[in-house]
């Protein structure tokens, strides 16, 4: 089987040479059929401000791993001041010199975990999102990993810890429940593998699991407070 071409929103698509594509799992085909139609409240409330924000983009990297099918997750460095010691995707400020999201989310991968790039084969980008605490509008980009490579922590000052979690546990009903913030906020959250995920990667990884058909049944009922370390 062979890829469809990106749609219109994955304009810009990485262009390096990569190695021949394997072929494409069953699952995958979900992501390029639904993809082209996310909106952007079908995945978040804060949209962004007329005014925009700072712009960002994160890579949603799936691939087939050794506990079946994933995506790559990292942990934040806890000394950074915005969002330190958070669960998130590789990401980051969109530079001047990145020819738009993708180039940037492909960049900071590199920069953060070491991944090769050529290995990754973007599938498109969701509709940006607002993050209201930072003020970031961040687009994220879907990736499947065809061509596997090391991953590991590359920049210290970014990031403490690079995990490829399977997607069987973070469907797990056992895995899922509503976390709620000492401010208010009440948001989907899971724990996998000793990573509290929550925020905007848990809301972002929920709703699309829904979209995806994807979801099991869990009981959002359930609830536990932020711990202390993530407040």
């Amino acid at each position: 089987m062979t890829h469809a071409p990106p749609s219109p929103q994955g304009s810009g698509v990485h262009t390096e040479p990569s190695a021949p594509l394997r072929p494409t799992p069953a699952w995958l085909t979900d992501l390029e059929r639904v993809l082209p139609t996310v909106r952007g409240e079908q995945l978040s409330r804060f949209l962004p401000p007329e005014e925009g924000g700072r712009e960002a983009a994160v890579l949603l990297l799936f691939g087939d791993g050794p506990d079946g099918r994933d995506v790559v997750l990292i942990q934040r460095a806890a000394t950074l001041s915005s969002h330190g010691g958070q669960v998130a995707f590789p990401g980051g400020v969109i530079d001047p010199e990145d020819d738009g999201p993708i180039a940037a989310a492909l960049r900071e991968a590199r920069e953060e975990i070491g991944v090769d790039t050529n290995g990754i084969h973007v599938i498109g980008t969701l509709p940006a999102l607002y993050v209201p605490p930072s003020n970031f509008v961040v687009t994220p980009v879907v990736g499947w990993w065809h061509t596997d490579s090391p991953i590991d922590v590359v920049d210290v000052g970014e990031v403490q810890r690079v995990e490829r979690v399977p997607i069987e546990e973070l469907l797990d009903p056992q895995n899922r429940f509503t976390v709620v913030h000492p401010s208010g906020f009440v948001g989907p959250g899971f724990e996998v593998r000793d990573l509290f995920v929550w925020g905007f990667t848990s809301g972002l990884l929920s709703r699309l699991f829904v979209l995806l058909g994807w979801e099991q049944p869990w009981d959002d009922g359930r609830q536990r407070e932020l711990p202390e370390v993530d407040r």
